[in-house]
Formats: C-alpha cells, sequence, structure tokens
C-alpha cells in the first residue's frame, strides 16, 4: 500500500485495521437510529472493527418530490449528537449546502459530501474549514484520477483528515459499475473507503412504477470482498433491520441479520492479506 497521509478519529487510524461505517440512509426516527447505532455497533464491538455511524438528516436529492427526506436539519443534528454520546460511536452525516457545515461539522465527527457534490468548490472549503475529518463521494460521473482536485481543494484549504469514497460509476441508463482499479488509483491521493450498498444501487430505474431507485443486494458481500481484497481502507454500508420498510435506499440495504457473517469474511480476507 502506498505511503499516505492517515485518516484519523478517535483513535481509527487508516491502514492499521479495516473500519466501518454504517447505518440507515437517513434518520426515519429518533428511536430507530438510536436503535440502529447500538446494534450494529454491538457486532463491530464483538469483531473488534472500528465503527462509525451513519446516516442523513437530509436526503436532498431524493427522486420524487414527494419521497421521505429525513428530520431536516435542526432536528436531525440533535438526535445525531446523542447518538454519538448515547451509543458512544464517531458519527458522520452528509451535507447539502455550504451555509450548514458549521452547525453540521459541530454535531458530528465526519462531515460527508455527497457524490453529486463532490466537485462543488464552495462546500469543500467549508468542509475544510469547519469539519474534523471528511469523507468526500467520488461523483458517479467523476473518473478516479480527477478525484484528486477535490483532495486538493480541501488539503490547499487547511484539512489534511480526508477520506475517499468510491461508490460506482454511472453505466448507461440506471444502473451502476465498480472499476476495482478505481480503488488503487484514489488510494494514491487519500485513503479510500469503498461503499457496498449504493455500488449496486440502480438509480431512479422506477421499480414498480414508482419513482424510486432499485438495488441488486445480493451483490453487497461479492463486491465488499472484493473491494477489501484490493486493499481498502474501510467499508460504508447502508444497513437496515428490515430493507422493505426502510423509508429511504432499502433496495440497496444491507440486513442488519446479515451484517456480522459479511463482516467475518471481509475480517479474513483482510487478515489474509497481512
Amino acid at each position: 500500500m502506498p505511503n499516505l497521509p492517515s485518516f484519523s478519529l478517535n483513535g481509527l487510524n487508516s491502514g492499521a485495521e479495516l473500519f466501518l461505517i454504517a447505518g440507515p440512509c437517513v434518520i426515519e426516527s429518533e428511536a430507530h437510529a438510536l436503535r440502529m447505532a447500538e446494534e450494529i455497533g454491538a457486532v463491530a464491538r464483538k469483531l473488534q472493527i472500528p465503527y462509525i455511524f451513519k446516516a442523513s438528516y437530509d436526503k436532498a436529492n431524493r427522486t420524487s418530490l414527494h419521497s421521505f427526506r429525513g428530520p431536516g436539519l435542526e432536528e436531525g443534528l440533535r438526535i445525531l449528537q446523542r447518538i454519538g454520546k448515547e451509543a458512544g460511536v464517531p458519527v458522520l452525516t452528509d451535507v447539502h449546502e455550504a451555509k450548514d457545515v458549521p452547525a453540521v461539522a459541530e454535531a458530528v465527527d465526519v462531515v460527508q459530501i455527497p457524490a453529486f457534490l463532490c466537485r462543488q468548490t464552495d462546500i469543500l472549503v467549508a468542509a475544510a474549514k469547519y469539519a474534523k475529518s471528511i469523507n468526500i463521494k467520488k461523483g458517479q460521473f467523476v473518473s478516479p484520477w480527477d478525484m484528486r482536485h477535490a483532495v486538493e481543494k480541501v488539503r490547499a484549504s487547511g484539512n489534511d483528515n480526508i477520506v475517499l469514497t468510491e461508490r460506482g460509476s454511472s453505466f448507461g441508463y440506471n444502473n451502476l459499475v465498480v472499476d476495482m482499479r478505481s480503488l488503487a488509483i484514489m488510494r494514491q491521493f487519500a485513503p479510500v473507503v469503498f461503499d457496498a450498498t449504493h455500488s449496486i444501487q440502480l438509480p431512479s430505474s422506477g421499480v414498480g412504477g414508482k419513482a424510486v431507485s432499485g438495488g441488486q443486494p445480493e451483490y453487497i458481500p461479492l463486491l465488499a470482498r472484493a473491494a477489501v481484497a484490493a486493499g481498502v481502507d474501510g467499508v460504508f454500508m447502508e444497513v437496515h433491520d428490515n430493507p422493505a420498510e426502510a423509508k429511504s435506499d432499502g433496495a440497496n440495504a444491507l440486513r442488519l441479520s446479515d451484517l456480522e457473517a459479511v463482516l467475518k469474511e471481509l475480517l479474513a480476507i483482510r487478515n489474509a492479506l497481512k
């Protein structure tokens, strides 16, 4: 693996051990989000995997105007702060406007730049200024080598604590593919996380005639294993206790009951690489 600036957070250091970013796509309710953080956290502790909880306070890019978006900025950040304290885990959430970055950065440990916004200079500079740590998701429309520019914008603005996340690339209409070479290419610029759940999404595919995205969750373990074998630093998964009833991205979520088995496979691969 190349010698890179590390991504560090609450004792977590990239390159030392595989870490997990996981949680429901969106905060569906305070009780549900807290329960998911606690239950995923329990699995992670059992397997001794550093864990960062993820959930969105607002899904600003839903396919339909009528889709559930979450509790919003103020209430969402209150819930995320409570989760961090009561579940005892670092927390990540995404931000959609530069003006919201200061409040978001104060409430959570990792500010995530959504894939559609990975080229937006103002939001990257704001994250660099205010966030402790930053996860930049590679846009479906961006080549892996062009993610160098996003990293340079953040570093030039004063923040070196960056990780890049691969989430697949657009392949024709309503489909994504993952070029495993992208993991090695982006790892020249920063530590890399693989998003195993969005990578199997079928974006805006109109499942059942509805304005929703589909997915192929049966391939989550396969792609995650390949990414860990390729040498990623962390794995990102949207995890839900009942994907069929999830209010966002249920079609590409990993069922909570399957999480431990999948993580055991990933750890076995990681240990074999050592």
